[in-house]
């Protein structure tokens, strides 16, 4: 491990409009306010997310307005605070915890939530960060550092099954099988689903759907005469690639009455669908956000039931932070993971 304890500068990832992304030194930051903790950022795992940022300087109505220091799938060792010393996960929400929606249970809705990597917040792109102590989260040593950073999206993962209502030898569908989709069909398993059902139109992510447990994986392609197989067969589905197609796919997928949880975000902020698919099947769609409070459960599924190391397909050092937002664009493996310790893993 490279320690960056007692060092007045510090290198940091910000994007400076789309496509330009620039390696640059600051000043490390000083002792922390109250209730929160410096860290040193040990890896970060590049989301959809990013890559919305990355290619259109903006996501969703949220437009870059200043130089931002992107990655909210991060985690590292806490240098000060009660987890001094310790390695750690580090939820990216930071929710008021006043409002209406945050005292209703659904933090992850909060209107005035501040994000890492979003809008005027810095992520964890940059070597050395204040983070409030109560989102700071211990991890067991066998999960190695790039492991820690994916536990953010298999977070999104159980949120999102939260929302399914998935039931005890159901049938589920999974649209788009990037890291968040593979682990969605492991806890499709683990929630006793009978079959699950991949629909994916990369080959590679199709044969990490099958290796991660789903009993059959399809392209999309119009061509292809097996998915009409899968179509109207799932009590749940679950989008995860935000396109109007796997949309599309998704409801087609769907059997009368079923649930579909969108999870993938749209280009342009923007779905749209066939309504009369929707309608006649009297579908329930619901829009999943982030997540909620799950950290500790993502911690305790990695470190007893999923391997969410098995995600992680690449790790390329800061230094070649451009590399790895270009590799990560072209959709080539699952999980691309920006090391910020020579020594990650």
């Amino acid at each position: 491990m490279e320690t960056v304890v007692g060092t007045e500068t510090m290198q940091v990832a910000r994007l400076f409009g789309a496509g330009d992304l620039r390696l640059v030194e600051e000043p490390a930051p000083g002792p922390p306010p109250p209730d929160h903790s410096t860290v040193a950022v040990s890896a970060v795992g590049i989301c959809g997310s990013d890559l919305h940022w990355f290619s259109e300087g903006a996501i969703g109505d949220a437009r870059l307005t200043a130089p931002l220091a992107l990655g909210h799938e991060m985690g590292g060792r806490a240098l000060s605070g009660p987890y001094a010393g310790q390695r750690v996960a580090i939820d990216p929400a930071i929710p008021c915890e006043h409002c209406a929606t945050c005292r209703a249970g659904d933090a992850n809705l909060c209107p005035d939530v501040v994000f890492a990597g979003h809008g005027g917040c810095d992520g964890g792109l940059r070597e050395i960060m204040t983070w409030p102590t109560r989102l700071l989260h211990p991890v067991p040593d066998e999960l190695g550092d790039a492991a820690v950073a994916a536990l953010e999206p298999l977070g999104v993962a159980i949120h999102a099954v939260d929302l399914s209502h998935l039931r005890l030898g159901a049938t589920v569908a999974v649209v788009g099988c990037g890291p968040i989709g593979i682990f969605l069909i492991e806890l499709a398993r683990l929630c006793g689903a009978a079959r699950v059902i991949a629909v994916e139109p990369l080959e590679h992510r199709r044969r990490a759907a099958l290796e991660h447990g789903a009993d059959e994986a399809h392209s999309p392609a119009a061509d292809n005469a097996k998915i009409v197989a899968v179509q109207s067969v799932a009590h749940v589905v679950f989008e995860v690639s935000g396109s109007d197609a796997a949309v599309g796919a998704a409801l087609d997928a769907a059997r009368p009455g079923a649930r579909v949880v969108l999870v993938g975000i749209p280009d342009g902020d923007l779905t749209t669908f066939t309504a009369s698919t929707a309608r006649r099947k009297g579908l329930t769609l619901v829009m999943s956000r982030r997540m909620g409070e799950v950290y500790p459960r993502a911690i305790h599924l990695a470190a007893t039931s999923i391997d969410v190391a098995s995600v992680v397909s690449d790790v390329f050092a800061l230094q070649d932070v451009g590399q790895a937002f270009e590799h990560a664009s072209a959709r080539r493996g699952l999980k691309t993971v920006v090391s910020l310790w020579s020594s990650t893993t």
